[in-house]
């Protein structure tokens, strides 16, 4: 039975889709079963596993809205394959921008994906959910069907303010809609460790979160960020590269967790 986490911060730019795609590789890569949800309208997590998001017949969007199943949208890599770490994609395009609008006068709209994922949760280990950076109705839609929320940040301090936002939203969403719904964790991102303000932010998470902050830190990595141009994540990109092998020691880290879960 698969576990699902979103991975989700309401601030932009902090390295979302990059965590999920190389999070998804890492897993990959350590023999488990994967199944990466891109929730996104900008379809960066589905370029970043190497599929042309112009050219998908079936996304997310149809299976939102129900149309088609999960296992009739999903596509392969090839690329990914290639490399050793493939997994499972259900893609999306610009066309889930329209599904909000759409989704807004349907029943159940903020459990769709829910239902749509409760009939693969069996073939998978893991499914992950890249949500937008705001609180839509496909963000409430990522949070309601997961068991869990991983956070990736960087250590400065918009990004704290930010987390105290993020926090306020998974308590209302655990009391109304999704009673399983916790943050599993919070991933240092982007951490360069001679910047004294991001040692001081990550010793502040430390102290305020404890054990919710991931031991796994993420370094600021050319390569991780050179790889969604070749439509890779950083592992499959660069196995040898300091952010690949965090990643994987990330992945690593996850199985542990879910094990104790």
């Amino acid at each position: 039975m698969a576990k699902i986490f979103c991975i989700a911060n309401q601030k932009g730019g902090v390295g979302k889709t990059t965590t999920t795609v190389n999070l998804a590789a890492g897993l990959a890569k350590l023999g488990q079963r994967v199944l990466m949800v891109d929730l996104d309208p900008q379809g960066n997590a589905t370029m970043g596993s190497g599929i042309d998001k112009r050219k998908l017949e079936l996304s997310v969007y149809d299976v939102l809205l129900e149309s088609v199943s999960v296992k009739e949208a999903c596509v392969q890599s090839a690329k990914l394959a290639d490399a050793h770490c493939a997994y499972a994609i259900l893609g999306a395009n610009r066309e889930l921008a329209g599904a909000e609008i759409e989704m807004v006068s349907l029943e159940r709209r903020e459990k769709r994906l829910k239902t749509a994922l409760n009939s693969v949760v069996a073939d998978y280990d893991f499914i992950l959910i890249d949500c937008p950076p705001s609180l839509s109705l496909l963000t409430l839609n990522g949070l309601c069907c997961a068991n869990g929320v991983i956070v990736p940040m960087q250590c400065e301090y918009f990004a704290l303010e930010g987390l105290a936002d993020l926090v306020n939203t998974i308590k209302q969403v655990h009391a109304n809609l999704n009673k399983e719904l916790a943050i599993i964790g919070l991933l240092r991102v982007m951490f360069d460790p001679r910047i004294t303000l991001q040692q001081q932010v990550s010793e502040q998470l430390k102290a305020r979160f404890d054990d919710k902050v991931f031991n796994t830190v993420i370094p600021r990595n050319v390569r991780l960020a050179e790889a969604p141009s070749y439509g890779l994540p950083g592992v499959a990109f660069d196995p040898s590269s300091k952010g690949a092998q965090a990643f994987v020691a990330f992945a690593q880290e996850m199985v542990e967790r879910v094990q104790k879960m």
